[in-house]
């Protein structure tokens, strides 16, 4: 299942909310090139992917991952490596990777904003996102693979989503292949569901303690990210801002 949108108007412009999504496309076109060029992408995802083993000395300097024909990954102890949890979200190893994250940020990014403003949004995103190589970094320290993406962080804004307005209603395409269905489904149900198939992908890594097996989806980052957005957001949310937001969503159902 995929959001299209929420049925959740916010009060203020969501402009940190666009500015992040400005810096994860910015970052993708000019310091990744687009994807256009195959050895300055793997380049980017190299040097500033975060990579378990070089926070943790747990894999072997000089240890190779292979990325593509004839390109690898080595690893190396530069001390940008201390900020790679960082620089590695804003990164994305191809154009669905980027296209999906946008998407998901896109339709609940801006809700959560407006739930506790542009400066406390901009810190719960990165703590969430923090929290999530966090918790990839935990269940495989010695891992030499990088991983890049935003998926951590905006798992943590459906966390937050998920606590604070459960019962908004997510226009949803279920993609069968003879006839795309449109469906509209309670926030709670996409939310859980879609952190049900996280942990559930990720159980078989978590028994084998073999990170190939989650098809080098790093799921237990996404539970990571989720899990914090949930804890963190009784700390960020303005109570006032998400009683009158809960107010125009409650007057609309009614109307509806």
């Amino acid at each position: 299942m995929i959001p299209l949108s929420d049925d959740n108007p916010t009060l203020h412009p969501p402009f940190m909310t666009y500015a992040l999504l400005g810096a994860i496309v910015g970052t993708w076109i000019l310091v990744q090139g687009g994807g256009m060029d195959a050895t300055r992408l793997a380049a980017t995802v190299c040097d500033y992917g975060m990579v378990p083993g070089e926070l943790t000395h747990g894999a072997s300097l000089g240890t190779g991952v292979p990325i593509g024909p004839d390109m690898a990954c080595v690893v190396d102890d530069h001390a940008i490596n201390i900020v790679t949890p960082i620089t590695s979200m804003f990164l994305h190893g191809g154009w669905m990777h980027l296209l999906g994250n946008c998407l998901f940020f896109w339709v609940f990014g801006n809700n959560v904003e407006d739930s506790m403003g542009h400066l406390r949004f901009l810190a719960f995103y990165l703590l969430c996102g923090l929290a999530a190589a966090g918790a990839h970094v935990l269940l495989d320290p010695g891992s030499p693979v990088p991983t890049v993406g935003a998926s951590g962080a905006i798992s943590g804004v459906m966390g937050a989503y998920l606590l604070l307005y459960p019962q908004v209603r997510v226009k949803m395409l279920i993609p069968i292949v003879i006839y795309p269905l449109i469906v509209h489904m309670r926030a709670w149900i996409v939310l859980l569901w879609w952190f049900a198939v996280q942990v559930l992908s990720g159980l078989p890594q978590l028994m084998s303690l073999r990170r190939e097996v989650s098809g080098g989806v790093a799921v237990w980052a996404h539970v990571g990210g989720f899990v914090a957005g949930v804890l963190l957001i009784r700390a960020f949310e303005d109570r006032e801002m998400v009683r009158r937001r809960r107010a125009v969503a409650d007057a609309r159902q009614v109307f509806d």
